[in-house]
């Protein structure tokens, strides 16, 4: 704990799916590489995985103190044919590059196409889905870019604790890496 937030829009035919998953994390710089694991319930897998391996495509929103209650709500266990945005005051907006829609109000947003999956084993069945997905656009709100990084203050990222908990950014500090 705390574990970073992505928030996850993918699309099916006409529907478009959103979903959170804390269990999301950087892994390569180059190529931007980022990873969520979408756990299965009951050994079946989510409607995110399912679209993002059928499409090869999935948009990454980066969850703050400014969208959280709205990212919340697209937590509800909905039908497939279901669009959990319905629940929420977002805005879809075109992707550049990917056929698969992101949301205007979210500060930061990766265009993705999936990398690799890795089905997740444990007592001989599959209980998660590792997706890694390569970044092909950045979209970063210029108000939070500062001498080549992104001001944490302005983005107020949350983040996930237990349960029902979550966190805002606490006290900020440096430690020098030796040389």
């Amino acid at each position: 704990m705390p574990r970073p937030i992505a928030f996850v829009t993918t699309q099916h035919g006409d529907v478009i799916n959103a979903a959170p998953f804390s269990y999301f994390n950087v892994v390569a710089s180059n190529p931007p590489l980022v990873s969520v694991s979408v756990q299965r319930k009951d050994g079946v897998m989510k409607d995110t995985a399912r679209n993002a391996l059928r499409t090869n495509e999935l948009v990454i929103h980066v969850v703050d103190e400014t969208n959280v209650i709205n990212v919340n709500e697209t937590a509800a266990n909905l039908a497939a044919d279901e669009g959990e945005l319905s629940r929420t005051d977002f805005t879809l907006q075109p992707s550049d590059v990917i056929s698969t829609p992101g949301v205007k109000e979210a500060k930061i947003r990766f265009e993705c196409v999936l990398h690799h999956h890795l089905p997740i084993e444990h007592d001989g069945k599959t209980t998660a889905d590792l997706l890694i997905a390569r970044i092909v656009r950045f979209h970063i709100d210029r108000e939070l870019y500062n001498q080549g990084r992104i001001d944490a203050r302005r983005l107020a990222p949350v983040s996930r604790m237990a349960g029902n908990s979550y966190a805002t950014l606490g006290e900020l500090f440096d430690v020098k890496r030796p040389e």
